[in-house]
């Protein structure tokens, strides 16, 4: 059966107290619509729609970088959640499959929840997620029979035997496409609130002798993001399911409360994270690999049996080969380190490429831009780069070469090669003395207040 997903990203949100919408505010280096987004990809859906109210420009962009085939319907008043679905009707008009609405704020529902809710479709003509609430609150409550649900009421329009109900609403629905848009356009606003409940479909479900019923899942996978609170909590779990993910997997995390991941990271079998390390997007953590304490590593790609950090910074487009090293307090950015290169201290190397077994000294800098433009630097296998180098691009160094300590390197050095560059050194006797006896002269005049 083909399934289109309909992820409802209208709301305002104001208890964010925000000019970004609700739904683009990030957990793990993705907005928290993205997070909904993949979650309902686990259905393989032939179609997504995003209902967009508030800053639907900006909901629109952060779609399409995530997925130009997204479609994005436009909720110009917020009339109720049933009116926000019936906006992407005319999108999913002739669709021959089941809907499934989920809700841009509410990202963590488990892949085994919507499958399961996907399979309860086969037999259901509408199905409800919900939950077992701890403190059911104000949540609305779903009236079961057996398996059959017979209505969702609303915590406002409930009655006291209603409200002592604690299997709540959480508002994911599946129904077919066709039958779901004719049950809305049958919703009316005779309630407390004065708008169209996407609830009182099931009630009218039933009138029309359809079947409805309701799968359960965990009250934490129906997580509501409506505050700066509740994100960070939302945060705080995500970071939590990350990783337990990777422990299970075989990732060796001495202190694993204190790693942080991004919705995107891939650390292979017996990697090791030491401490306060965080990934940033778009990292991939190769089998053996070894991240060690506060590194941070950002669009970036480790290979086998490389060893990164302490106090590292890779940042994207940064390719370490296998077993190649790279130590305290350096920084790669747009970066090619192949097999066992090494730059191990205090070094900055940004758009280039580092040979194999090539050994970069310390505080080695390859100066990338003039101001305007970046330029390339091309280091050869077995290069030595000597401490202090100052490498301006564009420039090369060929295999086996070496540039002497100090050196500020502006033309290329050939294969074999060793360059100098620096000034010669000048001992002046007993200029020092001097120098120090007139600026303490100087100072001390200063301090007196003498011109």
């Amino acid at each position: 059966m083909s399934t289109a997903l309909i992820i409802l990203a209208a709301g305002k949100g104001t208890r964010m107290k925000s000019d970004l919408p609700k739904v683009l505010h990030p957990i793990a280096g993705a907005p928290m619509l993205i997070h909904a987004i993949r979650a309902g990809s686990v259905l393989e859906p032939d179609r997504v729609v995003v209902v967009a109210g508030h800053g639907a420009d900006a909901v629109k962009a952060a779609t399409a970088a995530h997925d130009d085939t997204i479609q994005i319907a436009l909720q110009s008043e917020q009339l109720g959640t049933a009116h926000a679905v019936a906006q992407a009707a005319p999108l999913l008009e002739g669709f021959e499959g089941d809907a499934l609405i989920l809700y841009g704020d509410t990202p963590f529902i488990r892949p085994e929840t919507l499958e399961a809710l996907a399979q309860a479709r086969t037999s259901h003509d509408v199905v409800v997620l919900g939950f077992e609430a701890a403190d059911p609150g104000r949540y609305g409550r779903l009236v079961m029979d057996g398996d059959s649900l017979k209505a969702i009421v609303e915590f406002k329009d409930a009655s006291d035997q209603e409200r002592a109900i604690t299997f709540c609403n959480s508002g994911v629905i599946a129904a077919n496409s066709e039958t779901l848009f004719k049950l809305i356009d049958a919703v009316g606003n005779d309630n407390a609130s004065g708008e169209y409940y996407l609830t009182d479909i099931v009630a009218i479900a039933r009138s029309q002798g359809l079947s409805a019923t309701a799968v359960a899942c965990d009250e934490a996978e129906t997580m509501g993001i409506n505050s700066r609170r509740e994100l960070a909590t939302a945060e705080a779990a995500f970071q939590a399911r990350a990783r337990s993910a990777a422990l299970d997997n075989g990732t060796t995390m001495p202190a694993p409360d204190t790693v942080y991941f991004s919705y995107d990271t891939h650390l292979g079998r017996d990697t090791i994270v030491d401490q306060n390390v965080v990934f940033g997007t778009g990292v991939t953590v190769e089998t053996g690999a070894h991240i060690r304490a506060f590194s941070h590593l950002e669009g970036c790609h480790v290979s086998r049996g490389a060893i990164i950090g302490p106090y590292a910074r890779l940042r994207p487009g940064t390719e370490v080969s296998e077993e190649a090293r790279v130590g305290n307090f350096v920084e790669l950015k747009n970066a090619l380190l192949h097999e066992g290169a090494k730059v191990n201290h205090l070094s900055y190397v940004g758009d280039a490429e580092v040979g194999k077994a090539a050994n970069i000294g310390a505080g080695t800098i390859t100066c990338n831009y003039d101001g305007v433009m970046k330029h390339r630097t091309q280091i050869g296998e077995r290069a030595f780069i000597g401490s202090n180098t100052m490498l301006v691009a564009p420039v090369s160094v060929g295999d086996h070469a070496m540039t002497a300590s100090g050196s500020v390197i502006t033309s290329n050095v050939p294969e074999g090669d060793l360059a100098i560059a620096r000034a010669k050194q000048q001992n002046k006797s007993g200029l020092a003395r001097k120098l120090f006896e007139k600026l303490k002269s100087i100072k001390e005049k200063r301090d007196k207040g003498v011109a």
